[in-house]
């Protein structure tokens, strides 16, 4: 298949006011758009996540401290009376003087009564392969909201345009209701006219009326549908729903732009990309569980009975702690399979998408080209059907025309404004759709 692929496209090259605006209103629901904001709340969490793990690198420092009172409960018994008294008695009888007490047996409690100790802890990896790929993994996951956001901006432009394309063809149809009703209605009055004087009979009357119920009811049918074109319009923008549209209609510009088949650069395969770069990191922070974690802890502060504070009470402890998993039931050997499925399972949907974005772009082309021969089909039949109108109504009213033929070159003259209108909104759609499915639009 080539890798280029041109078409011809529609392009709006006498409405550069109209893209104005509609690049002005794309702006707006860029900005102001709920689901937009909720994803912007979504990527200032995900930074927020790569942060909190890049201070996983930093020491830890708290101040901790404790108290203290104890009574009962296991003892410690040192017998210094047992193994000192004899000699203290032997010591008095040899200097034959009581220099030498005798001495109780000790018995200490093991919890310590009015005993404090307050300390600076400190703590700090010095390495630890978890850490650094847990790091990594935050800051794609921050990437990849970016991705989603974008995906959603694309889809939200092409639905804004779709919007903005339908109230154009709505408000156009209104228009032509309006000058459909009051041809229906000069032909109403004339055929009065002509009754009151005995030159037709009632049933071109009859007809005329019909004729104005029925214009008058498409008119207001198209009223609705406009009203409600304009208010998704306005929604899609996160407007009141009853704002007025600016617009500038060009009934007849045709297309001639040339666009390349640029799929692969679409941001869902962007996001599969990263999601198995994601998954590969994983993987290695599976792997991280084998390897040895080094960290290292120093401890400043004092401590001692009855709240006394001297030299005697200061103290450091520091060290370095090792943490090596030797066996863990194979558990991380069943998480990394899991990876590996994963990694599969990824490069596996990475080719489906690859073949549905690029089947989504030909059928979009398609498409557009179907509605182009639509709307040059539609355009010719409109100017046939003016020229065929403009006859019928001149010989009408030479009297050379039945009333029936007049109402047929009308209702056809109608139904072409009506069908190119329709057709040539119908191609911008076409167009906003293979803008989409080729990911050609340009954020500001």
């Amino acid at each position: 298949m080539k890798n280029a692929i041109t078409i011809a496209l529609l392009c709006f090259a006498s409405l550069g006011y109209s893209q104005s605006k509609l690049e002005n209103y794309i702006q707006i629901g860029l900005e102001s758009n709920e689901v937009i904001k909720q994803h912007n709340f979504d990527i200032n969490k995900s930074v927020y996540a790569l942060k909190e793990a890049r201070s996983l690198f930093y020491p830890t420092v708290s101040l901790n401290a404790n108290y203290t009172k104890a009574d009962g409960g296991r003892t410690i018994d040192i017998p210094i009376g047992d193994m000192l008294n004899p000699v203290y008695s032997t010591l008095n009888q040899i200097t034959n003087s009581n220099s030498f007490p005798a001495l109780q047996n000790q018995s200490v409690l093991i919890n310590p009564d009015n005993f404090y100790d307050a300390k600076i802890h400190t703590t700090m990896p010095l390495l630890n392969f978890e850490i650094i790929y847990n790091k990594r993994i935050k800051s794609q996951q921050s990437s990849l909201q970016k991705i989603e956001l974008d995906i959603y901006k694309r889809e939200l432009v092409k639905e804004i345009k779709t919007a903005y394309y339908k109230y154009l063809q709505s408000i156009e149809g209104v228009t032509i209701y309006q000058d459909a009703l009051k041809l229906v209605k000069e032909n109403q009055r004339v055929n009065q006219s002509l009754f009151k004087n005995d030159k037709i009979n009632r049933t071109a009357v009859l007809r005329s009326d019909n004729e104005v119920i029925r214009i008058e009811a498409n008119l207001e049918t198209a009223k609705q549908t406009s009203n409600n074109a304009k208010s998704y319009f306005n929604f899609l923008i996160n407007q009141k729903l009853d704002s007025e549209i600016e617009v500038d209609l060009d009934k007849e510009s045709a297309p001639n732009v040339l666009v390349n088949e640029n799929t692969s650069s679409r941001e869902e395969l962007s996001k599969l990309t990263l999601a198995k770069d994601i998954n590969d990191n994983a993987g290695r922070l599976t792997k991280s569980y084998w390897y040895p974690k080094l960290s290292g802890f120093a401890d400043f502060g004092f401590q001692d009975f009855d709240f006394e504070v001297n030299k005697q009470s200061r103290y450091y402890f520091a060290g370095a702690a090792l943490e090596w998993t030797i066996f863990s039931g194979n558990k991380n050997k069943y998480r990394l399979k899991q990876v590996e499925e994963d990694s599969k399972r990824i490069a596996s949907q990475t080719d489906n998408v690859k073949q549905q974005l690029l089947l989504q772009f030909q059928v979009a082309q398609n498409n557009l080209k179907s509605a182009l021969e639509q709307f040059n089909a539609d355009k010719n039949q409109k100017e046939s059907a003016k020229k065929y109108n403009d006859d019928i109504t001149k010989l009408y009213k030479e009297g050379q025309a039945i009333y029936i033929e007049l109402l047929d070159a009308q209702n056809q003259w109608v139904n072409a404004q009506l069908n190119a209108n329709i057709s040539l909104y119908n191609s911008w759609i076409a167009y906003a759709e293979l803008e989409r499915a080729n990911a050609t639009f340009t954020f500001k």
